[in-house]
């Protein structure tokens, strides 16, 4: 995937109030286009991560499933067929599945098989072709993180990394990679918030354009 990529406006905002994620901004760049492919294409988005990169896929998901910084208001059509109030209550959204959340899976199977492989269990089973695995491993070295990517490429999905600067074992497995500039866990998940949020509301503008008044 190719690195030269324009800045979008929302990328450049947070460059300037943010400039160490200027190193980065192009893998930020490749990770919005791969998103764009995967959700264009009818596909969802998988997200793993330990401790606080597992409350990172929460938040992620939570702002893909509905509106982030815009309504994204439903069309006529799909408010006449839901009916009020649902239908003018209701937000667009794109498939994001945190595979933390899925306590029951994870937890019967890394007691029954292997706990390093409960989220690839996941990604075996919830994953297709056309769907990408996102990876939050502030080293880059969580082992069950690198194991579900590896997963995620036997089952023909695209695969992102979110990690620090060294990148580690996820780095290699991964399309796209996109380095927080810090190396201490809570640095890196201080700067893998402002990442996910900036890719929310870019996949929102593509998705759910404000109308024209």
């Amino acid at each position: 995937m190719s690195r030269d990529l324009p800045i979008p406006a929302p990328l450049a905002e947070l460059i300037e109030r943010i400039p160490a994620l200027a190193g980065c901004a192009s893998d930020v760049v490749a990770a919005f286009e791969l998103l764009r492919g995967v959700f264009a294409g009818g596909g969802k988005l998988l997200l793993c991560g330990n401790g606080g990169s597992a409350a990172d896929c929460e938040h992620f998901s939570g702002e893909l499933l509905k509106g982030f910084c815009s309504p994204r208001t439903l069309s006529p059509e799909q408010v006449q067929a839901l009916g009020e109030p649902l239908g003018r209550s209701l937000q667009g959204g794109l498939p994001a599945v945190p595979l933390p959340s899925l306590v029951s899976a994870t937890s019967a199977f890394a007691n029954d098989v292997e706990p390093r492989f409960a989220f690839a269990q996941c990604v075996w089973a919830l994953g297709r072709p056309g769907d990408a695995l996102l990876g939050l491993s502030t080293s880059g070295d969580a082992d069950n993180v690198c194991l579900a990517a590896q997963a995620a490429r036997a089952r023909g999905l695209a695969v992102l990394g979110l990690t620090g600067r060294q990148g580690g074992r996820l780095a290699g497995l991964v399309d796209v990679c996109v380095r927080a500039p810090e190396t201490s866990c809570h640095r890196v998940q201080e700067l893998h918030l402002p990442i996910y949020h900036c890719l929310a509301e870019l996949l929102e503008r593509e998705f759910f354009p404000e109308p024209t008044p």
